[in-house]
Order: structure tokens, then C-alpha cells, then sequence
């Protein structure tokens, strides 16, 4: 077998700093990160994707990076990141982290250099004009919160791009120099044992938009996966690109490009599927997917650290979306997205919640799961931005969750104290001995998981039923079959599948004890609960 590795994995996304506080200075940590690595190994997890840890001011999350070769100090050193990682591969866990090379802060030396002297190197490792082209609507990534792509600097007396906040001046990845410089990143990051890169706005990365004359900067992701296996051949590329179907082969290329998509076109018909009980919509979002690579995957995600960003759909479906499930203007952001965590989303209801991480997990691709969703975790509305669904990790009914001993308004992020889902009632520890807790549901299912690579690896095809709120898809590979059914709906239904290529031969997983199917391996009427879903495994006939 191949080593893509990531094909059967299961990915879990943390922010050091509000996963676990070594030190009592209202920061998480890697010492206190390490000190959870035991945790992660039994929930199952198989690879975590650490959101930027870099030196930085902090005025887009650690987005804004200002030293690409180092620790922010608030969250340790190289020598704490360095056992961490040996302690996360004596676990079996890989690790992928972010690479965010669209941009850089503007407080990174490079910057200063370039605003200080044009006749430094470091002035084209931007791109500066002096008469801007009039920024169109379509350019804004922030509506509400940035009017121009341009920003004008007295020191340099011209204007720079940044497609983000004007905080984060674009890097010229045009110039040769700074494609060097990436490498070096890198390189730097393999050396100490990463297995990939997270690329942040890859679309932009290769986007000429404002960059005069720009060569074809698509064929520089080729260049990234050429330099990235010959340091290391088992080391991948995962892509933040929310893009159009059309646009999705520039990514993957012909398996030369990156490995692994996020699915954000899956995610948002998942979510108006859900808002209408309905199958149809979670079908079309599957059919839209163009065909990829076979070393290609999709990363399949719930929620994750940014909004739930709805931009793929027509104005009237993100409305439905609205109003099911974020009716309430605070609810929302950016115009088309929602800025919630899923259990206050489906109003706490554990059948529904249960039936949309039973869809991730089965789903064709690799599931990702973003920290606290394993004990359902919620947000905090009063807080800006997205910063609703980054609170801190709520690992006890103790001071602070048991996240940090330090005063409440020391920490990175607040705790949410409050309501249905502050840490007195949601936390790790409580759930850890309720058999019936939701950690306890996701440690099972990420297990059966594991033992079902055909939804990692397999070919897909989507089952005809004569239910419209009954979703059916089988996964096959190498003789091996598994087959999902879930029902969108608040009504029992019997799902009525009509297929004659395979045989049922027992259930993997369910939401209840079902009795087992009648018949000769008859597949043509499988029951389920209001929002039931049933793992089945299956065979060909014949």
C-alpha cells in the first residue's frame, strides 16, 4: 500500500494557546499541549494541525506572523515545540502546521526593511504601487471591516496590497527570492518532524491580482511539492482554497500539486441538508466535486477556527441556513457567514448532533475535528469576530474549565462560564464518566472509523432511495464494502434503498440497537430513528 497516510487519518485543529496553560499565565502552551498528548491519543486522534505559533502581534489571530523561524515566546521555546514533537510521534501522531506565506505582519523586519530603503531586497518582497487600481467589491475578504486592498505608508510614499487586513501586507510571491524564502520555511519546519503544511489562502498565494507582470504563479505549488518530498516523501500539502468546482484542479493538478482540499463545498451542502431534512442538497454538494488525483483527498470538516462561510451557495439557501440555524444577526458575519459552533446551532439536540458528525466520519474523504467538539463545546457571542468560537478548551468543572490557574481576565481567550454550555456543565472530565457522554460517543465512532479505510480510501457511489430525507452512499475498496444510511429528519422513516449490486452483512454502528436486517443480506428496507444513521457492512454479490 501506498504511504498516503492521511487517507485513513483523523485530524484534530488546536490553537496552542487556548488548549492548555503549563504555567499559570493564562496562555496555553506546547509544555501544556504536551502534557494532553495522552488525551488526544485515546480520543484517536492521528494528526493535529497546530494553528500559527509564530511571533506575532496578534492582531489576526497569529495570522500576522513576524519571525517564521521561531516559538512566540508566550508559548515556549524551539526546544519545547522540538518535545513536543518527539513526544507526539512516540504516540503515533503526526503534525501539520500552518504556512502562512500569503502575507506577513507589518511589523516584520522584512516590512520594515522594505518601507525604509527601495533599494533593499527586502522593498520586492512586497508589491507597491504608487496609483492604485480602484478596489472592486469582489476583492473584499472583510466586508464590513476593510475597504481597499491598498494601503497607503508614509515612510515608503506608496501604496501596498494586502488582500487581508491592511495589517498584513501581501508578499510578492512573484519574485524569486521570496519562493527561496518559502522553501527555506519549509525546510526549516520539516527538519524538526513536521508531516505537512497547512496552506493559508491558497488562493491568493497564487493569485496575480495586484502583482504587475506576474508569471504563472500556479505551477509554484508544483514547485512546493517537489521541494516538500524530497525532504521528506511522506510529507503533505493541505490547501485552504473555498473555491468554485471549475477552480478545484488548480490545487490538486494532476496529483503533482497538493494531496489534500478542504471540502468547503461539501460542508456548506451538508448544513442545507440539515436546515431542510432533506437529502438532495447533501447530493448535489457531493456530485458537484469534480473527479481528483487518486493520491488526492478531500478534508472533510464540521466547524473549524473562521466562520461557517456559506459564499458557495445562492442568496436564498444561505437564508435558509439563517434562519434554522443562526436567526439572529449577531449570529453572523461577513454578510455569508455564521459565526457559531454546532451544538447551540441545533439547539443542543444530541440526535441531530450525533447525525452530523456520523455524516463527517462516513463521508468520502478524511474527517477533521476542531478542539472541544468531542464534549460539544459552544460559543460566546459576546465576543467580536470570530473570536465566538475560539474560547479555551474546557477540560474540568475547575477555576478557568481547568484550562489555566490564572485570574479570568489573564487568559488568551475567555472560558465560558454561563448557560447550557459554560465549563460547570461541558468539560472533559465530567463526560470522561458518563458512558452515555458525547466524548465517549466520539471515541467509538472514530474507532469503528479507523476500522472502515473504504471511507477513506474507497470509490464512492451515492444509493438511490424513495426517501427524500434519507441520505445513502457505499464506499468500496479492495473487496471490501461499507455503506452509511442517515436520516435528515425528525420522523422515523424506513429507508427503501434501491441497489442490487450488494448484500447486508451486519451493522458497524448506529444510533440505537436496530434489529438485524431480515432476509438474505436484502437491502431494501433498513429502518431508522427520527435522525437514525446505520454503518452496514457490506458485500458484492457475487
Amino acid at each position: 500500500m501506498r504511504n498516503w497516510w492521511y487517507k485513513n487519518a483523523i485530524f484534530y485543529s488546536l490553537d496552542v494557546e487556548t488548549f492548555m496553560d503549563s504555567d499559570g499565565d493564562g496562555i496555553g502552551d506546547f509544555q501544556g499541549l504536551t502534557s494532553r498528548l495522552d488525551y488526544l491519543s485515546a480520543l484517536g486522534i492521528t494528526c493535529l494541525w497546530l494553528l500559527p505559533f509564530y511571533p506575532s502581534p496578534n492582531r489576526d489571530n497569529g495570522y500576522d506572523v513576524m519571525d517564521y523561524y521561531n516559538i512566540d515566546p508566550r508559548l515556549g521555546t524551539l526546544g519545547d515545540f522540538v518535545e513536543f514533537m518527539h513526544q507526539a510521534g512516540e504516540r503515533g501522531i503526526r503534525v501539520m502546521i500552518d504556512l502562512v506565506v500569503n502575507h506577513t505582519s507589518n511589523l516584520h523586519p522584512w516590512f520594515q526593511a522594505a518601507r525604509s530603503d527601495k533599494n533593499s531586497k527586502y522593498h520586492d518582497y512586497y508589491v507597491w504601487v504608487e496609483n492604485p487600481p480602484q478596489t472592486q467589491p469582489e476583492q473584499i475578504n472583510f466586508p464590513g471591516e476593510q475597504e481597499s486592498i491598498w494601503e497607503y505608508d508614509e515612510k515608503a510614499g506608496a501604496y501596498y496590497l494586502h488582500h487581508f487586513y491592511k495589517e498584513q501586507p501581501d508578499l510578492n510571491i512573484a519574485n524569486p527570492e521570496v519562493q527561496e524564502e518559502i522553501r527555506k520555511i519549509m525546510g526549516f519546519w520539516l527538519q524538526l518532524g513536521v508531516s505537512g503544511f497547512r496552506i493559508d489562502a491558497a488562493p491568493f498565494l497564487i493569485n496575480p491580482v495586484g502583482i504587475p507582470e506576474s508569471p504563472n504563479l500556479e505551477s509554484f505549488l508544483r514547485e512546493m511539492r517537489e521541494f516538500l518530498i524530497s525532504r521528506r516523501g511522506d510529507a503533505v500539502l493541505l490547501a485552504e482554497a473555498n473555491v468554485p468546482p471549475e477552480k478545484i484542479p488548480v490545487y490538486f493538478g494532476n496529483g503533482d500539486r497538493c494531496q489534500i482540499l478542504f471540502n468547503f463545498l461539501l460542508n456548506q451542502h451538508i448544513f442545507l441538508a440539515l436546515a431542510r431534512q432533506d437529502s438532495q442538497a447533501l447530493r448535489e454538494g457531493l456530485k458537484i466535486l469534480p473527479d481528483i488525483p487518486q493520491i488526492g483527498q478531500w478534508l472533510n470538516f464540521v466547524r473549524h477556527h473562521d466562520e461557517l462561510t456559506l459564499d458557495g451557495l445562492s442568496k436564498s439557501e444561505q437564508e435558509e441556513i439563517f434562519q434554522a440555524f443562526a436567526p439572529e444577526k449577531n449570529m453572523q458575519i461577513f454578510g455569508h457567514g455564521v459565526r457559531r459552533r454546532l451544538p447551540p446551532m441545533l439547539a443542543g439536540d444530541r440526535r441531530r448532533i450525533e447525525l452530523t458528525y456520523s455524516l463527517l466520519f462516513s463521508l468520502p474523504g478524511t474527517p477533521l475535528l476542531r478542539y472541544g467538539e468531542e464534549i460539544g463545546m459552544g460559543d460566546d457571542l459576546s465576543l467580536p469576530g470570530r473570536d465566538s468560537v475560539r474560547t479555551v478548551m474546557q477540560w474540568s468543572d475547575a477555576h478557568n474549565g481547568g484550562f489555566s490557574t490564572a485570574s479570568p481576565d489573564a487568559l488568551a481567550q475567555p472560558v465560558i462560564k454561563e448557560g447550557e454550555y459554560g465549563y460547570k456543565r461541558v468539560n472533559v472530565a465530567t463526560q470522561q464518566r458518563d458512558r452515555d457522554s458525547l466524548i465517549n460517543w466520539m471515541e467509538r465512532v472514530i474507532g469503528i472509523r479507523k476500522q472502515c479505510p473504504q471511507f477513506g480510501w474507497g470509490k464512492w457511489q451515492i444509493l438511490e432511495t424513495d426517501s427524500e430525507c434519507v441520505f445513502a452512499h457505499c464506499c468500496d475498496w479492495e473487496g471490501k464494502a461499507a455503506l452509511a444510511v442517515h436520516n435528515l429528519s425528525d420522523k422515523p422513516c424506513i429507508a427503501r434503498l434501491q441497489v442490487q449490486d450488494y448484500k447486508y452483512l451486519f451493522d458497524l454502528f448506529s444510533d440505537s440497537q436496530y434489529e438485524p436486517l431480515d432476509g438474505d443480506g436484502d437491502l431494501s428496507s433498513i429502518p431508522l430513528e427520527a435522525y437514525g444513521y446505520r454503518w452496514l457492512q457490506v458485500n458484492r454479490k457475487g
